[in-house]
Formats: C-alpha cells, sequence, structure tokens
C-alpha cells in the first residue's frame, strides 16, 4: 500500500446514516469476549435487480466502474459495470489491487505462526526485533500490532502530502518493510515521530504495525512473506486469482483498470504500480473463498481464530478508545485484523477495506457466514477516507431489496 493510502477508511458497507446505528451504540451485540452474541441471522433474499441498481456508476461516485460479489446460503450474485474512461464491461472476475485487506492474510499468517508455537502473541517486539524502535517507545506486543492498539505513528508521518501529479508521477515505487520502517521511524528531512500512546491503552487505525509484522514473519520463518502467504493461504485455498506480486508491476488479465485524476482533470491509468512486500491482488471470488475458509476455521484453530473477533479492553473490561480517525466510533471495533459493524437487525458484519492508488475495496461478512459481499470500485478519488458510495448501496440492497436505491 502507498503512503497515500495509509489513512483508514471509514467502513464503506455500514455507514451511520444509512444503517442508523453506528459501533458505539452496537456495543450489547458484542458478549464478553468480543465477538458477536447473535444467533444465525436471516436476511433478505438477494434481489439481483436491486444489486444491479447498486452498484451502476453515479456522478457523486467520483468513480470509472465497479464489480461486485455478495451471496447468502444458496444464492450468489456476481455483477460490474461499464468501465467509464473505455466504454467497455469490466469482467466479473476481474482482478484489482487488494490494498489493506492484505492486513487480513497478514494477520492470519502470524496466527497460524502464533499456533505452532514459533511466535507468542504476548511478547514484545523489542525482544523479537532488537532495536528496531528507538528507545521513545514502550514494550509492543505482537497483539497490539494486529489489533490496532500499538500506539505507533502510521507510515511515513509527518511526510508532506504528495499532490495527485507527484502521486500518479510515482505509482512505480517500491519499498522494503525495513526501507518502509525506517523512513518512517527515523526520518532523514524530519523529527523523528514518537508514540501516540501507551501501547494497549487505545486503539488507532495504523498501517506500519503490519509492515513490523510483515518483518517479524520472515524473521522467524527465513522465508518472504510472498512465500509465507502462497504456501500457507492461497495454494491450500487453491486461490489462483490472488498473488503477491511484490516489485513486479504487471497486472494479470482480466483486470479491473485503477484510475487517478490529474491536475488537468484528466484519468491516468495506474493500475501498474508499485508498493511494498505485503502488496497483494486478487478477485472477487477469490476473497468470498478466503473469507469463508477463514471464518470456518479453516485457516486458525479455535483459539487463534477468536483473536480475529476479540476487541481489545482496558483492566476493567470496557472496550477501550478509539481515537485519531473515524473507521470505529468512539470505541474499539477492530479484533486482530479485522473490523466489526453492528446492523440493525443485531448482526455483526467482519471484515475490511483496502485501498491502493486508484481502487478501494472492501470484503464483509457476518461470522456464521449469512450474508458476504465483496467489492471493488476503481476509485478516482485522492480522499481514501471516505466510505464508498457503492459500498453503502450495496448493503441497503441486502437489507432492503424491495427499496428503490438511488
Amino acid at each position: 500500500m502507498k503512503p497515500l493510502t495509509r489513512r483508514a477508511a471509514a467502513l464503506g458497507l455500514a455507514c451511520s446514516a444509512l444503517v442508523g446505528v453506528t459501533a458505539g451504540s452496537g456495543a450489547s451485540a458484542f458478549a464478553a469476549d468480543g465477538t458477536s452474541s447473535s444467533a444465525t441471522t436471516a436476511f433478505p433474499a438477494l434481489n439481483p435487480s436491486a444489486l444491479e441498481a447498486a452498484i451502476q456508476t453515479r456522478p457523486s461516485d467520483n468513480a470509472s466502474g465497479a464489480i461486485a460479489l455478495v451471496a447468502e446460503p444458496g444464492q450468489l450474485w456476481k455483477g460490474s459495470t461499464i468501465d467509464s474512461q473505455t466504454g467497455r464491461r469490466i469482467p466479473a472476475n476481474a482482478h484489482f489491487h487488494a490494498g489493506s485487506i492484505s492486513k487480513v492474510f497478514e494477520t492470519t499468517v502470524i496466527l497460524q505462526l502464533a499456533a505452532e508455537g514459533r511466535i507468542d502473541l504476548d511478547q514484545t517486539i523489542q525482544q523479537y526485533m532488537p532495536g528496531l524502535l528507538p528507545d521513545t517507545f514502550q514494550p509492543i506486543t505482537v497483539r497490539e500490532l494486529i489489533n490496532y492498539t500499538s500506539g505507533l505513528p502510521n507510515v511515513d508521518e509527518g511526510k508532506p502530502a504528495d499532490s495527485a501529479d507527484d502521486t500518479i508521477a510515482s505509482r512505480y515505487t517500491y519499498r522494503t518493510f525495513d526501507e518502509i520502517i525506517q523512513d518512517t521511524l527515523r526520518p532523514a528531512d524530519r523529527p523523528w515521530p514518537g508514540p501516540h500512546f501507551a501501547p494497549g491503552t487505545k486503539q488507532e487505525y495504523n498501517s506500519l504495525g503490519f509492515r513490523i509484522a510483515g518483518k517479524l514473519i520472515e524473521q522467524i520463518t527465513g522465508n518472504s512473506f510472498k512465500e509465507e502467504v502462497t504456501d500457507r493461504i492461497l495454494e491450500p485455498l487453491h486461490l489462483e486469482q490472488t498473488s503477491v506480486p511484490e516489485d513486479n508491476p504487471k497486472m494479470p488479465r482480466p483486470y479491473l483498470h485503477g484510475y487517478m485524476t490529474d491536475s488537468q482533470g484528466e484519468a491516468v491509468d495506474v493500475s501498474e504500480q508499485g508498493g511494498d512486500p505485503s502488496n497483494m491482488i486478487s478477485a472477487p471470488a477469490d476473497l468470498d473463498h478466503f473469507m469463508t475458509a477463514l471464518f470456518q476455521g479453516r485457516l486458525l484453530p479455535t483459539a487463534q481464530q477468536n483473536e480475529l473477533f476479540t476487541l481489545p479492553k482496558d483492566n476493567e473490561g470496557k472496550l477501550v478508545p478509539f481515537v485519531g480517525g473515524t473507521s470505529c466510533n468512539k470505541v474499539a471495533c477492530f479484533g486482530a485484523g479485522l473490523m466489526s459493524t453492528p446492523l440493525p437487525n443485531g448482526a455483526v458484519l467482519w471484515g475490511k477495506t483496502g485501498h491502493d492508488d486508484g481502487y478501494a475495496n472492501g470484503m464483509f461478512a457476518t461470522r456464521d457466514l449469512s450474508v458476504r459481499a465483496v467489492y471493488s470500485v476503481s476509485n478516482l478519488s485522492l480522499d481514501f477516507g471516505a466510505p464508498t458510495h457503492l459500498s453503502n448501496r450495496l448493503l441497503a440492497a441486502v437489507l432492503n431489496p424491495t427499496t428503490s436505491h438511488n
């Protein structure tokens, strides 16, 4: 993921204005361990016409096209739009840059290594990798890295924001985990950033922690992030449309073209781009298959799987505060890697958004898989902090399929 995309996006599939409930007001939907306490929730049958209408690009979307997959037990809908730049229909199985959805794959590998006894979630990064963090940082555990309670600064914090033209010009830039970590924590051209808060006391969306977790995976295993994700997840699940391209900018065909708007108002194709070792390319069916296998417990033993759905709490058993963004409503809504959002019918969506230059994506499901959704939008905007209009419309079409959604 590029420096521009380091900001956390609010959950596109469930903004409070749409569903009338927020993460804070829905806290009662969680059991004491942070997992959903509701039984299997019945959703209305999928309405293909409503879903098709929901994904159609509107002028206010600031997007050039989209693909989506929505499923309920025994029902599967896939759809796509016209690419407004080429005038051609986008294949429903098109590849796209997954952005921070890769954090869920990374978390899964960390938890697998924990299950194998090779990583202790309560051990600190300072003990695993002495000298990696400046002395201004208190001990940070592996668990705090992956549940967003590390208090670390974000990637390239303090660096002036790039313009659209700068971002387009530098889109092929590739940095290793070490380069990102050092460029952020020990920058040569600005003051070194310090901790945002004491580890474990608050939750804040953070990408630097996952670059450090990626480095930890490589140190513990002696293999690259790509090798571990491929051997542990992609090959066992036969995710043949998902890859870890590393520094290869080529896109596998067919693919959703990602665009960014330059200072002249022109849409520039940025589908080929660099990034870092945790970059991933995927497609809707593969992410749906991955999410299904993960939630069914096919990738993790029970104890480690529960980490995904456990929200961090303080010593009094209360959810820790959420700070520094709008992803959650005042209190923690992320488990290990995954984000939670309660719905009006008592169900809770778990999943992750992801952004790369030209792409805004999401994958979400209830823990019991009574509804699942994956989407990717070719995003023309530089602002990745807002939910996508398409994802809001998709959720509306799922919850109220007989109502018109404009």
